[in-house]
């Protein structure tokens, strides 16, 4: 799989309409209330990884979360911090907030958040659908701008996959995929004129 760039992640991240976002920071003042919100806030890739440290993006905004929480709160490092963890968090979101869209096109309006809700429970629905589950993500993965560039495949959205193969809406949803964001060739990560900006190295947990 490849590994996610955290430099193309927060250049695809600037693109993203924010809302209210001095209200939401104030959401991840506090790590981990409960798991449900955890979760939610979070949209960990592999979701049964109680470590956060198996993907490469699990891993660099659990160590972001941990080392923010060492810092005085408030602090000129723990804004840094913090603000580094909402562009994460907001990257996810974004990506969940497009396949709701797709599964809305094609008709699951009311069954959308079920069936993107993944949690440490969550179970593939037959595994001989496993492998054309794969087959299916890397495809969106590749022929889709419906991940950011370089994005590392999300077990998360395996289970999706899984359930619209289950659906037999799988073909349809990458259909829609692909037309409604379709893959720009040749077109770099960073925007033109766009700075690079950089993570530190985060020790692993």
């Amino acid at each position: 799989m490849a590994v996610g760039n955290p430099l193309c992640l927060r250049a695809w991240s600037l693109t993203i309409q924010v809302k209210n976002q001095s209200a939401d920071r104030n959401l991840y003042s506090s790590f981990g209330a409960t798991l449900a919100r955890d979760d939610e806030k979070n949209l960990w890739s592999m979701p049964h990884d109680v470590s956060h440290t198996e993907a490469d993006d699990d891993r660099t905004l659990y160590n972001l979360i941990v080392i923010r929480n060492q810092q005085a709160k408030d602090s000129e490092e723990w804004q840094k911090l913090n603000y580094d963890i909402y562009t994460l968090r907001q990257i996810r979101r974004e990506v969940r907030n497009r396949w709701k869209r797709i599964l809305e096109d094609l008709g699951f309006q009311k069954e959308a958040d079920s069936l993107l809700s993944v949690t440490k429970l969550s179970t593939i629905s037959d595994s001989k659908n496993t492998r054309k589950a794969r087959e299916m993500l890397l495809k969106l993965a590749e022929e889709t701008n419906i991940f950011p560039t370089s994005w590392e495949l999300s077990e998360r959205y395996l289970f999706v996959v899984d359930r619209l193969i289950a659906l037999d809406a799988a073909e349809e949803f990458f259909k829609i995929a692909r037309q409604t964001y379709p893959k720009k060739p040749g077109v770099s990560c960073l925007a033109d004129g766009q700075n690079e900006m950089h993570y530190l190295p985060f020790p692993s947990p």
